[in-house]
């Protein structure tokens, strides 16, 4: 599964950094950003999208059509 984050719905509530720490961080700008997405299984993946308040995280399949929001 391909991960993006939309830095600007981006609020830094933290969920993706504790569901999937080695995939996730918060960096100086207060803004997650990915580490290793291919470190935790899709469905630690769809977790933590679906945890952010504000869809900031964009999941695609491989092919390239959205999973998730």
């Amino acid at each position: 599964m391909r991960v993006r984050i939309d830095r600007d719905k981006c609020v830094c509530a933290e969920n993706c950094v504790v569901t999937a720490p080695t995939v996730f961080l918060i960096d100086a700008d207060g803004k997650a950003r990915l580490i290793d997405p291919r470190s935790v299984d899709d469905e630690t993946l769809l977790l933590a999208a679906e945890l952010c308040p504000t869809e900031a995280i964009v999941l695609e399949d491989e092919a390239g059509n959205q999973v998730y929001p």
